[in-house]
């Protein structure tokens, strides 16, 4: 069965809001079995929003209206059902005296305007509010069902978890119709999103022609390029064996690009392998300013394997407190001695350094973009890299703390 979202609302048309309402909605929706297949945001035009309903129930077993049940006049969800179900809004008696109670309880006065909300579409069901003063609804549309819910997010999730998800539960069992969907994220560093397409060819062909599951790619500029593997079947067991098969096809492919799996971060991956062996970690940080050493702290638990950082920003830090001797503090030298330094001053295990240029001007003949890492480890175990990273200062300073990352994770599983 099928099931999409309504987003109402011009500021979410013309920016001014984030709409995180619909993507939360599409993720439990998925986790009900259903499948999704329009997101629609539209404006505050009564006929805008009675048209967008008709087309989602046309297309769709179950629709969810998020905002427009507000006291204002722009609010016009209310309005759009009833003009869809083609029936009269009726005052609730009960929703009336609890939008009054909540005015009583705070010491205000009720505006007139607010027993609008208490308006609801004949043949449809009030959910009563537990925050706010808008209550939901649900509403029956032939054999489909129609819900709408605040658009105040922390209201929206608490009426949807309450009442909207088992209403879809309910009616998917009545009618025999449950099926369970479900992913498994890959999230690789070092690939482009065209080179990942063309190592897993072979897997998508296969995909395309059995129809077991669907790969996505989705790029993120800070974790790289994620494989999303997704399945659909009776029950969760045949979903999970095709997942197993196809996540093991992905990583014999992709080989030490990929770090981790759905919600691992690269830092939370660093942290655990830090843990797992008793290392520390130190930082020395030049172009990042900071920001790995704010991540890696972004973990649970890092205080157990993270010494501290050195943001040695100017040039006569980087030599008179972590002690680089080289000539030109964007170079490879610079990188390791810092690497070095870092690590000895902290009395850690391992230390990490990152120095470059993030731009927009070149520092001592050296382009933006360009940024050395180092690794310094017990006895003679080291690492470094060079890397000529693309975009705007800020790009190349996120690209520059993943990648530093990323080379801690392969030095500390080649058993450094």
């Amino acid at each position: 069965m099928r099931a999409e979202v309504i987003a109402v609302g011009t500021e979410l048309l013309i920016g001014q809001l984030l709409d995180t309402n619909s993507q939360w909605l599409g993720e439990q929706l998925t986790l009900q079995g259903l499948d999704i297949n329009f997101h629609t945001t539209v404006g505050d035009n009564v006929g805008k929003i009675s048209n967008a309903m008709r087309a989602a129930l046309a297309r769709s077993d179950f629709v969810i209206v998020c905002g427009g049940l507000g006291p204002t006049h722009d609010d016009l969800t209310r309005d759009a059902i009833a003009a869809v179900k083609n029936v009269r809004l009726v005052p609730d008696n009960e929703i009336e005296k609890l939008i009054g109670d909540l005015f009583a309880f705070r010491g205000l006065e009720m505006p007139p305007a607010n027993l609008s909300q208490a308006l609801v579409p004949e043949g449809c069901e009030a959910i009563l509010m537990t925050r706010g003063t808008a209550p939901g609804l649900i509403c029956p549309v032939g054999l489909k069902y129609l819900f709408a819910l605040p658009g105040v997010p922390h209201e929206m999730k608490e009426m949807a978890l309450r009442a909207v998800f088992p209403k879809i539960s309910e009616v998917l069992d009545e009618r025999g119709e449950r099926a369970v969907i479900e992913s498994f994220t890959i999230k690789t560093w070092g690939l482009s999103e065209s080179k990942v397409a063309e190592m897993l060819s072979g897997v998508i062909a296969e995909l395309e022609a059995n129809h077991e599951a669907t790969i996505a790619l989705l790029a993120s500029a800070v974790e790289g390029i994620r494989v999303r593997i997704t399945a659909k079947s009776a029950s969760s067991a045949e979903v999970q064996s095709v997942l197993g098969k196809y996540r093991q096809k992905v990583e014999e492919i992709l080989g030490d690009s990929v770090f981790g799996f759905n919600s691992d971060t690269i830092e939370s991956v660093v942290g655990r392998i830090l843990a797992e062996r008793s290392l520390t970690l130190g930082l020395a940080e030049s172009l990042t300013g900071g920001m790995v050493s704010s991540r890696i702290t972004s973990v649970p638990g890092a205080s157990e394997y993270f010494k501290g950082c050195v943001v040695s920003y100017a040039t006569e830090v980087k030599r008179s407190v972590i002690g680089v001797t080289a000539p030109l503090v964007v170079s490879e030298l610079a990188a390791s001695e810092m690497a070095h330094g870092v690590r000895e001053r902290l009395g850690c295990d391992i230390g990490l350094s990152l120095t470059g240029v993030a731009g927009p001007e070149s520092q001592e003949g050296v382009a933006p973009g360009v940024v050395h890492l180092a690794i310094s480890g017990p006895g003679s175990s080291k690492a470094s890299r060079e890397l000529k990273l693309p975009g705007d200062r800020d790009r190349v300073r996120e690209l520059a703390a993943t990648s530093a990352l990323d080379l801690l994770r392969k030095h500390l599983l080649q058993g450094a």
